[in-house]
Order: C-alpha cells, then structure tokens, then sequence
C-alpha cells in the first residue's frame, strides 16, 4: 500500500514539475472556456447594413434614425443605385441593405444568404425595429447568393478552409521535425542545399497535393453538396493554392520551432483546430464577438480565405473585390517562409 501511495505521488510531482503538461491540464481548459463563451453569441450586435432611402419621408427618416440608435447595427453608409448594392455585397462590406420604396408602404430587405444564420438573425432583429417604428408595415426580404438559406452553402466552404489548414499544416510540421529525430537532418545539412533550398524541397511536393484536395473538395461540394459555383474556377483555385501555401508556410514555421514530432502535432492541432474554428467566421460572425477576439481574428489566415471562398463560390466575386484578402494571405506566407527559413540554421546548430 505504501508503495502504491508513493508512487501517486511520484505521479503528482512529475505533473507539476513539466510545465507543459501544467499548461495542457490547467490552461487548455481556461482557453477553451474563454473562446466558447466569448465567440459563441446568438444575439446580434454592430452588424454592417446599408440604406437606400427612396421614400425620402418622415417615416423612413425616422426608421433609419432607429436602425442607427439601436445599437444591433453599423450603418455604413447610404446607396442609391443597384450597381452600389451589389458592389457592397461583393466585396463583403454590408450583410444587408434596407430599402424604403417609394411605390406603396413596403420595406424591402435585401440581405445576404450566403451564411443562413446570419441572414435570419438580421431579418428577426429589423423586422423587430421596424415595427417599433411603424407598426404594421409590410416588409419583404430578398436573399441573395443563398435564397433557400441552404447551410450547405455556409459549411462545405468552411470546412475547405478548415481542411486545407489542418491537413497542410499538420503534413509539414511533422516532416521536418521527423527528419530530427531520425538523425536524417544532418545528412540533408551536410549536402549542398541550403536551408531556403531544403525548405522549399519540403514544401513544394505538398502543394502539388494540396492541389489535389482542392479539386476533390470542390468536386465534392458540387455533386454531392450542390454548393453552386458562381466565379471563376481559376480564380478560385489560384486563391486556394495560395492558401494553401500559407498553411504550409505555417506548418514550416512550426517545425523550426517543435523539437518532436509530438510536439509539432500538438501544436498544429491544438494551437490551429480551435481558432480555425471558432475566429475564422466559420460558423459564428465575427462581428457578434467581443472587441479583443475580433482583433486576435485578424491573424487568422482562415478567415481571410474564408471570406475570398465564399465570395467567389457564392457572389460570383472577381480578384478586384477580393484583393484584400489575397493581398493578406501573401503577406501572411512570405513572413512564415522568412521567418521559417531565418530561423533554420539557427534551430540546427
């Protein structure tokens, strides 16, 4: 019995002497809380609308005043034409327009379809407003890119994201961090590659299978989903290569860092898995999260190819309306492969 008692406390001192497993024990659990709780909101607040005030009347005036002051929406500015609100929706700046015709007491919602429950959550929350303001008004609500609010067309996008930034990240991180430990590193340091060279070796032959995903993904989602595709197929491929690249650039990065393979798989999966997830806009908008989370959101690559995916699969969008997002994933991927290959040689020694 006395043995059995020493070793439990063998067991407890070795726990709390390794702070890595402190950390995944007693932190894990903390993050994990903190995102759940704070990402996770069903109500609506500061969603990005526009208005097209054709009516131009007391009550529309007094509408508008009311959508401003109720504190669920961002107006972010007033339209007046067609081309202005389908260029709005394109480029992702508003999820809906709020249009008072001048033919007949009728509001027109038009909002964006293409993440259902947003959509219904948008129509609920202005249905409500209006009718604080004019009881008993007529409100009709068009739905565009996704007018059977069909969460297929939400989902199978994001899981792209989230499958190309796993599978890719997990695949290189483990293949340099596999070379350590086998010993077989050093014979690759000692041929004449240079680390830029071995780097670019590792990352290039999964691109080619990333390629190979992006095409079954896509093949998949329209024949078996019925997600339709609305762009350009090489547009769209040429944006998810580029992501792609940024995963394996991150996956590279995380391999200079991580001594094990363990280690490396640890922290693609669980350093990746959650905020993939939780901050890319995959399933909860980030503009429902708290100001900190937004900001932490930004440095997610998911997000960014979440945005241009769906744009281009959905709205039919051109590289003018997603430049911003291409712009930041290249940046995103030339300071991983920087980064990566500046601290090679140094990981090595």
């Amino acid at each position: 019995m006395n043995a059995f008692l020493g070793f439990i406390l063998k067991e407890f001192r070795h726990i709390l002497r390794d702070r890595r497993t402190l950390a995944i024990l007693f932190g894990l659990p903390i993050v994990q809380l903190l995102l759940f709780g704070y990402a996770i909101r069903n109500e609506l607040t500061s969603a990005e609308i526009a208005v097209w005030d054709q009516a131009r009347t007391a009550e529309s005036r007094a509408a508008i005043a009311r959508l401003e002051a109720g504190g669920y929406f961002r107006v972010m500015g007033r339209v007046d034409s067609e081309t202005q609100v389908d260029h709005l929706f394109r480029r992702g700046v508003v999820r809906q327009v709020v249009v008072f015709p001048t033919d007949g007491p009728r509001v027109h919602l038009i909002t964006d379809g293409s993440d259902p429950n947003m959509a219904r959550l948008l129509q609920r929350y202005t249905m409500g407003v209006l009718s604080d303001v004019e009881p008993g008004k007529d409100v009709r609500t068009t739905y565009l890119y996704n007018p059977g609010l069909k969460s297929a067309n939400l989902f199978v996008p994001g899981l792209m994201a989230v499958i190309l930034m796993l599978v890719s990240t997990l695949m290189t991180s483990i293949s340099l961090t596999r070379e350590k430990e086998t010993g077989t590193l050093e014979t690759l340091l000692a041929s004449p590659l240079a680390p830029a060279q071995i780097i670019w070796g590792k990352v290039l032959p999964y691109l080619l299978v990333s390629f190979v995903n992006v095409g079954t993904v896509l093949v998949i989602a329209r024949a078996v989903f019925g997600v339709p595709f609305n762009g350009s197929v090489a547009l769209f491929i040429f944006v998810s290569l580029l992501y792609a690249f940024t995963a394996l650039a991150l996956g590279m990065l995380i391999s200079t860092v991580a001594r094990t393979q363990q280690t490396a798989m640890m922290l693609s999966l669980g350093g990746l898995l959650l905020p993939t997830i939780l901050l890319s806009g995959f399933i909860y908008p980030i503009s429902n999260m708290p100001d900190i989370l937004q900001a932490i959101s930004h440095v997610i690559p998911a997000r960014w190819y979440m945005v241009a995916n769906r744009a281009i699969l959905l709205k039919g969008a051109g590289l003018a309306d997603i430049g911003r997002e291409v712009l930041i994933l290249a940046g995103m991927t030339a300071l991983f492969l920087t980064v990566s290959i500046r601290r090679f040689p140094i990981r090595l020694d």
